[in-house]
C-alpha cells in the first residue's frame, strides 16, 4: 500500500506563489506517473500537471507558463510550483501517483494512489 502526504496549500493574493509537495511512501518499486489534479466547487476534477518517469511533463493550458511540476526520484516526491496565481486557480489540489509496489517475494503490483487534497485559495 502506498501513502501520499500532501502539503503546501493555503491562502494567497492574486499574483502570489505557492508550492505544493506530495511525498509517497510504502513498498514502492517504481513510479511511472506523478500528477496534480484540482477540483473547484461544482466542477469536475481535472488534470493540472503531470510528469512521467523520463521527465516529460504535461500541463493544462490554463496553467502553462505559470506552474512548474518537478519530481525528486530519490525522495519519491513531486512538487508543483505555482506562480502568478489567479482567483480561478482556487480549488482543492490532489496529488496522484501511479507505479508498482513489491512484496516479500518481489512480486510486483500496480498501484494508483491519491492524496487527501490540499486547499488553495487565491483572493483578488
Amino acid at each position: 500500500q502506498v501513502q501520499l502526504v500532501e502539503s503546501g496549500g493555503g491562502l494567497v493574493q492574486a499574483g502570489g506563489s505557492l508550492r505544493l509537495s506530495c511525498a509517497a511512501s510504502g513498498s514502492i518499486f517504481s513510479i511511472g506517473v506523478q500528477g496534480w489534479y484540482r477540483q473547484a466547487p461544482g466542477k469536475q476534477r481535472g488534470l493540472v500537471a503531470a510528469v512521467i518517469s523520463g521527465g516529460t511533463t504535461n500541463y493544462a493550458d490554463s496553467v502553462k507558463g505559470r506552474f512548474t511540476i518537478s519530481r525528486d526520484n530519490v525522495k519519491n516526491t513531486v512538487l508543483l510550483q505555482m506562480n502568478s496565481l489567479k482567483p480561478e486557480d482556487s480549488a482543492i489540489y490532489y496529488c496522484n501517483v501511479r507505479g508498482q509496489t513489491y512484496d516479500s517475494r518481489w512480486s510486483l503490483s500496480d498501484f494508483d494512489s491519491w492524496g487527501q487534497g490540499t486547499q488553495v485559495t487565491v483572493t483578488s
